[in-house]
């Protein structure tokens, strides 16, 4: 793509994700314009897109034709379907996570796209993230050599059941297909595929209809990842803890990047991404010091978007990266059904490919 020319891009899907992240990062990206959001409430996106074209049928913008990227950030059920009919329509695709509800629906779009020649992602943005950031340089750096041992936290405190799509007993419902993505994706960044999954899903709150714990240990030959999510927790975890050969890290807080957002703070703003709470390292004696953090930024994931269309860097994730985060998620779905520890569902060539 001519590097002159702004890429036009459609969000399909204006409600938390669609509103909060993409639209904010897309706008923060010189080289997207957002142009033409789907949605059934036209009032709320010119409340903060007042030049931007509203259609309320998904399908018609994932097809039109003046549209050169389709961005998906509807329910999770409608991934698939979308992103096909964008991708048959020669377009390019994000897709916010999860990628699909299953690994056949994305392996039809990673071949789809292939055939096509169009670049498809899938919206893994907390790689950006000044909690994970910090942590893996920290590791990278050989703070406390090799790693035996990881706890990754997205917990939170919401003790009443809602009523939306998120929280309903549906294909794509429940806390692991919310926040299980991104806690995979990390662990994948940091270690590669692991040789099996064990796990835990639970429905903690009264009158819940869907997962609302989530317990996943993410084997690799001796060490331990492990990946947990809660709606019930009102404080008192911290966001990781590593354990090494020679010695232990602690990020207790997590990125602020999403708070900023709904806060209402523009991406690029002075105190984006700041990060106030550095890394702690505790040596073999159990003496403490502190790494000074590093901010997030999100907006690398819509810059290495518009980096790749132009044909400048590699496409920021993969079809293949995501795919293997849906061979995990399902894996421990499979796992906490049956009780057994199960390997990601994956074939030797889409296992080389990541590796």
């Amino acid at each position: 793509m001519n590097a002159q020319v702004p890429i036009r891009v459609g969000l399909i899907g204006y409600g938390f994700a669609g509103r909060t992240f993409h639209a904010p990062l897309i706008g923060a990206e010189p080289g997207l314009t957002l142009t033409t959001v789907a949605s059934s409430n036209p009032a709320k996106v010119h409340q903060d897109l007042p030049d931007a074209r509203v259609l309320p049928d998904p399908m018609r913008a994932a097809t039109a034709d003046d549209l050169d990227l389709i961005v998906i950030a509807s329910p999770n059920d409608s991934h698939a379907p979308l992103a096909r009919a964008a991708l048959e329509s020669g377009k390019h695709v994000v897709v916010d996570k999860p990628f699909t509800l299953n690994i056949p629906e994305a392996r039809d779009l990673i071949a789809l796209a292939t055939k096509n020649d169009r670049l498809l992602s899938v919206f893994h943005n907390r790689r950006w993230d000044s909690d994970f950031l910090n942590i893996r340089t920290a590791i990278d750096d050989g703070e406390i050599g090799a790693v035996t041992h990881v706890e990754s936290h997205i917990d939170r405190f919401r003790p009443e059941v809602r009523q939306r799509w998120r929280e309903l007993d549906g294909p794509g419902s429940g806390l692991w297909f919310d926040v299980g993505p991104h806690l995979i994706d990390q662990a994948l960044q940091l270690f590669g595929l692991p040789d099996r999954v064990v796990a835990s899903l639970a429905r903690q709150r009264s009158g819940a209809l869907a997962n609302d714990w989530a317990h996943v240990v993410l084997e690799y030959g001796q060490r331990r990842v492990v990946l947990h999510a809660s709606m019930l927790v009102a404080g008192g975890t911290a966001r990781f803890v590593v354990h090494g050969e020679r010695g232990s890290l602690v990020k207790a807080s997590p990125d602020q990047q999403e708070a900023q957002l709904v806060a209402g703070m523009r991406p690029g703003a002075p105190s984006w991404g700041a990060d106030p709470d550095p890394v702690l390292v505790y040596d073999e004696t159990g003496r403490a010091r502190s790494r000074p953090p590093v901010p997030g930024d999100q907006r690398l994931y819509y810059k290495g978007i518009a980096a790749a269309l132009r044909g400048e860097a590699p496409n920021p994730v993969t079809p293949l990266q995501a795919l293997a985060v849906m061979a995990v998620l399902e894996a421990a779905s499979h796992a906490a059904e049956t009780g057994q520890a199960v390997p990601p569902d994956l074939s030797e060539q889409e296992r080389a490919a990541w590796g």
